[in-house]
């Protein structure tokens, strides 16, 4: 018999065109964003 997979996909080998980002940049740029807009909010509180 064949060796199967069950169906299931293995989509980290197929390759995409694209801008590829590290997880690590978007964490980082998501934390840098909050205390911006923290800042933000203590100089300039919503009335």
């Amino acid at each position: 018999m064949p060796a199967s997979t069950a169906g299931l996909l293995r989509f980290f080998e197929e390759t995409t065109a694209g801008i590829r980002i590290r997880p690590t940049f978007i964490l980082g740029f998501s934390v840098i964003f909050m205390i911006i807009s923290f800042i933000i909010w203590l100089f300039y509180p919503v009335i």
